[in-house]
């Protein structure tokens, strides 16, 4: 068995896909150490296939993957699971949220050897030095790592401190370009004709409570500074012309400072933008810093307003200073500003009864509604409260207390009820009654057709006016159940629903 290095990206979604940066950020940290290449499973139409024909030259040792919540796990786990049984000498190391989150039972299956818990710039190399033989180094000095010891043990290490993301090696998009070319990733959105996916800083300094971020993070946050950003951003206009970029970072508007300087830099450019932010954060942006914001092409920012009642902010550990009056004062703000606000809401938090779960439900469908008439133009986006593992918190207990659990084994976790779990489509929670999950869905639906997504391009014209037609009776009378009219017109038209899939993409 040689010793090269397998970097999979599981597949993710089924229309245009985006630059997997997650795997490409694993691929400097190694770059000119090891031997490696990348697969992604959105751009192959059999990647077990591919993967298999990789390990049986014979010159691979090492299989590592990403894993998100949701969709990635169909593959992620049973190739996992096939590489062990027909390659027993293969090493395997995941990453990402979901390894994070939920490494007990990652662990415990058998077949998944290391995690790398959060940022692997220093931890994947300093694991393979170690496993190849180059350091006598001990694992347990290794920071950001999941194993096991030699008693069987789990044993987490030390949580790195972030790194200075300026100093950190420079994307090999050149070489990820010699297996997928990159023009392939760029695609026309609402935005632009061609978008760019692009992550500037790790982390988020708060520790919302039903977030998975968090216990990696640990509320802290590093960014490249507007500089190196924009020195990535003029390669991509220079060698493949984009016009747009969706920042995926889990807070990219931390500091203004570096916003503002980052909006200067870009102002004429004529490249639209969308990243995504706190409220509390963005409310401290003067008006003029917003309007240079929107001239230098920031066209939608989305924002985490979870709810618009502020006992159950104070329940969800939100932190900062919002609140349901400055949501309000803020999207009429973005309105004067010509810029989208993209506002998600977490309904279905525990409650002291059913009855006050369905009530606060209810409130947020009005506090929803309200937003609506102080911006039309403001998106909405509706989850369903999906647990997280973030225990120690208030809000786990009550999860727990409430009859709560999660999956003990990785195969139940591809079952389709708990796919829907990671979308946050269906979140199986006991106190969540099957009444109160149609009236959310069916209030999304309504909605849907009354205020389509301005990200689903297609979704225009006469298609956008019959929506409105058939849905306005129903929006503004509150007649919610069965509207099986609206999902008619929207599965007819392949509407597309951003919280499930990205942005509309060609």
């Amino acid at each position: 068995m040689g010793n090269k290095i397998l970097i999979f990206n599981p597949k993710s979604a089924n229309s245009k896909h985006r630059i997997p940066n997650s795997i490409i950020q694993v691929g400097a940290a190694i770059q000119g150490k090891y031997n490696y290449v990348f697969v992604d499973g959105n751009m192959e139409s059999d990647p077990w296939q591919t993967i298999s024909n990789y390990f049986h030259t014979g010159e691979f040792k090492y299989f590592c993957s990403t894993v998100m919540p949701g969709p990635q796990l169909k593959q992620a786990i049973p190739y996992t699971k096939k590489i062990k049984e027909l390659f027993p000498n293969t090493i395997t190391i995941w990453g990402g949220y979901f390894a994070s989150n939920q490494y007990k039972v990652c662990m415990n299956s058998g077949y998944v050897d290391y995690i790398v818990n959060g940022p692997g710039d220093n931890t994947f190399p300093q694991l393979l030095d170690v496993l190849e033989g180059k350091t006598d180094q001990k694992l347990m000095l290794i920071r950001n790592l999941i194993f096991r010891d030699e008693n069987g043990k789990i044993i987490q290490t030390v949580k790195e401190a972030l790194l200075n993301q300026d100093t950190l090696p420079p994307y090999p998009y050149q070489y990820f370009n010699t297996i997928y070319p990159l023009e392939r990733y760029l695609a026309k959105t609402f935005m632009g004709q061609k978008t760019l996916a692009y992550h500037s800083s790790m982390g988020c300094p708060f520790t919302c409570s039903f977030c998975a971020v968090v216990p990696i993070y640990n509320a802290k946050w590093k960014a490249k500074s507007a500089a190196t950003v924009y020195k990535d951003i003029q390669f991509f206009k220079e060698n493949y012309n984009i016009d747009a970029i969706e920042f995926h970072d889990n807070n990219f508007f931390t500091s203004k400072k570096r916003v503002l300087e980052f909006s200067k830099l870009v102002l004429h450019d004529e490249i639209q933008w969308w990243g995504e932010g706190r409220i509390d954060t963005l409310n401290k942006y003067s008006d003029e810093e917003l309007q240079l914001m929107r001239k230098a092409g920031c066209k939608m920012i989305f924002l985490g307003a979870e709810t618009g009642n502020d006992e159950v902010l104070k329940q969800m550990n939100k932190g900062g200073t919002q609140s349901g009056q400055m949501i309000k004062d803020f999207v009429l703000r973005m309105k004067k500003a010509d810029i989208i606000p993209e506002l998600s809401f977490v309904l279905g938090l525990p409650g002291i009864d059913e009855k006050k779960v369905y009530e606060q439900i209810l409130w947020d469908i009005n506090f929803i509604k309200e937003i609506k008439s102080i911006n039309p133009n403001a998106e909405i986006i509706i989850y369903l409260y999906s647990p997280v593992p973030t225990e120690g918190s208030k809000l786990y207990q009550q999860i727990i207390d409430a009859g709560f659990s999660f999956p003990e084994t990785l195969e139940e976790w591809i079952a389709p009820s708990w796919e829907k779990f990671d979308l946050r489509k269906n979140p199986l929670t006991p106190w969540l009654k099957p009444y109160m999950i149609d009236k959310i869905q069916n209030f999304e639906t309504v909605m849907n057709g009354y205020y389509p997504t301005v990200s689903d391009f297609k979704i225009k014209g006469y298609k956008k006016n019959i929506l409105k037609l058939v849905s306005g009776y129903r929006y503004k009378y509150g007649i919610y159940q069965m509207p099986y009219e609206i999902k008619a017109l929207h599965k007819i038209w392949k509407y597309r629903q951003p919280e499930i899939e990205g942005f509309y993409s060609e």
